[in-house]
């Protein structure tokens, strides 16, 4: 299956706009979105900006069903009451009402998870690490993906609020071992990169997000990839403006 992976948006609207372009164009089959979607440096109080953003999630998730949609720890720190860097306390009713509009839009077999799994692929905000795949299931269910991703998706704000959590893991910055190395590819975001880097089996996408004064860090590339093949690339979309 093609693939077209939306990273981090933090209140950039376009892009939605962007990624639906690319997939009327068929340029793939399915997309998946890594969410982080509130937040940005100094937009605090831009609250039409929050609204805009969250309704072109929206309108995304209505025209494109079977996207994928990951939790981010931006997007639960308004969920869970946890304060975040960039949290906003003018913006939260809206981040919670807006969030559950985007709920209630996606279909009922698909709602938003941590980590989602197509094919041998696993998509979360940021990783899972093989010793927390061992505390969520007997190890006698260790090598039984499914079970794995269903019992990290089963978990709340005390057990996912912490470094080593699929929402807030930097495998890059960390010599630990992601799960199921040999058998498994891993797609996060959450870190900001240069560009989208492949190493060993994780592939980290995060190249929207910005510096403080608004440059971008990385390539503004949306990931391209084959769950199957695992060969994967960067495509842009439109330009703006």
């Amino acid at each position: 299956m093609r693939v077209l992976v939306i990273p981090d948006v933090h209140l950039k609207p376009w892009m939605f706009e962007q990624a639906a372009v690319l997939m009327r164009e068929k340029k793939a089959d399915r997309a998946v979105c890594l969410m982080d979607i509130p937040d940005d440096w100094g937009k605090e109080y831009d609250i039409a900006l929050y609204e805009q953003t969250y309704d072109a999630a929206i309108d995304f998730a209505k025209e494109f069903p079977e996207t994928a949609w990951c939790y981010g720890n931006h997007d639960l720190s308004y969920l869970w009451h946890r304060l975040e860097s960039g949290y906003s306390s003018m913006a939260a009713y809206t981040v919670q009402r807006k969030l559950l509009d985007l709920r209630d839009a996606l279909p009922e077999n698909n709602p938003i998870r941590y980590v989602q799994k197509i094919d041998n692929v696993l998509f979360s905000h940021g990783g899972v690490l093989d010793y927390f795949a061992e505390s969520v299931v007997p190890k006698s269910n260790y090598h039984d993906v499914e079970a794995v991703v269903a019992a990290i998706n089963e978990l709340g704000p005390n057990e996912m609020w912490n470094d080593a959590s699929p929402i807030w893991l930097r495998p890059q910055h960390s010599n630990m071992r992601l799960y199921k190395t040999k058998e498994l590819l891993q797609v996060v975001g959450h870190t900001p990169m240069n560009m989208i880097t492949k190493e060993g089996n994780l592939i980290s996408c995060d190249v929207f997000s910005t510096y403080q004064n608004g440059k971008p860090i990385g390539t503004e590339e949306f990931l391209l990839m084959d769950t199957e093949t695992w060969e994967c690339s960067g495509i842009h979309g439109c330009k703006r403006g």
